[in-house]
């Protein structure tokens, strides 16, 4: 369809987190800077930012700028129980079947990450969505994590992910323990009008396609309706192009997306 009629080579804007497509904003830039030196220090992040900002993008980036001293592990559904959460911790470190008593499985994750520490690796735990953890024992949990260490170093890294509610959530009195073993904290800003159009056109640059085919009407409707966050911006010019193709349009101007916002939920 309109793949080939805009010379791409693959969809320029879908929705799964491919760090290829992961456009270096400024704020972007930022926080992939923070979260490289607070796992190289081994420290507690909190990163938060709007639904689609980006952030589970950026954590793959992370991993594939990190080398093979670390290892991670990525919990997208946190709705879990302290022992459903370190349960899931512990298989990811390579434990087949982790115990089921809170004080052996703990007994289990020592050993395993002093074992990993004299390999040389460094666990990296990333939780998204952590807005949604049902419990505030499992926040302490996480702090416990922090616990694990040597005299000079912390054996397992932690990256704390989620929407702007979490910040909010972690300013109670109750989660103070908590927020002073934060070492990193950022929230990543959307995009600007200029970012968006950078945006826009590296991704149909990366997919193959050819630069400018958003006319700039075109992109400040898009940053209007957006508001500058990635996933929107995606779903906005996904369904710009396809009218774009109906249309037998090769420039995407603002009209086009005019017809596109009375159709979309947004």
């Amino acid at each position: 369809m309109y793949l080939d009629f805009y010379g791409f080579r693959e969809k320029p804007f879908s929705k799964t987190p491919d760090p290829r497509f992961l456009y270096m904003s400024r704020g972007h830039q930022e926080a992939l800077a923070r979260l490289q030196y607070a796992v190289e220090e081994r420290e507690l992040v909190l990163l938060t930012g709007e639904i689609g900002c980006g952030k589970t993008t950026l954590s793959r980036a992370l991993m594939d700028t990190m080398g093979d001293a670390y290892r991670f592990c990525f919990i997208f559904n946190p709705r879990l129980t302290p022992m459903e959460l370190l349960r899931t911790i512990a298989a990811s470190l390579g434990i087949v079947a982790p115990q089921r008593s809170k004080e052996d499985l703990l007994h289990e994750l020592t050993e395993s990450l002093y074992n990993l520490s004299q390999r040389g690796i460094c666990p990296v735990v990333v939780i998204d969505e952590a807005q949604l953890i049902p419990h505030r024992e499992v926040f302490e949990e996480i702090r416990l994590l922090t616990n694990f260490q040597l005299d000079d170093r912390n054996l397992i890294s932690l990256i704390i992910m989620g929407q702007p509610e979490l910040r909010k959530r972690l300013l109670h009195p109750v989660y103070e323990p908590l927020r002073q073993r934060i070492g990193v904290n950022f929230h990543l800003p959307p995009l600007t009008l200029e970012e968006t159009m950078e945006y826009i056109d590296a991704r149909l640059v990366v997919s193959g396609g050819d630069p400018g085919i958003f006319a700039p009407d075109a992109v400040l409707r898009v940053f209007e309706l957006s508001g500058g966050v990635p996933r929107r911006i995606n779903l906005i010019a996904t369904d710009a192009l396809l009218v774009g193709y109906g249309r037998d349009a090769s420039i995407i101007d603002a009209s086009i997306i005019d017809e596109v916002r009375e159709e979309m939920l947004i």
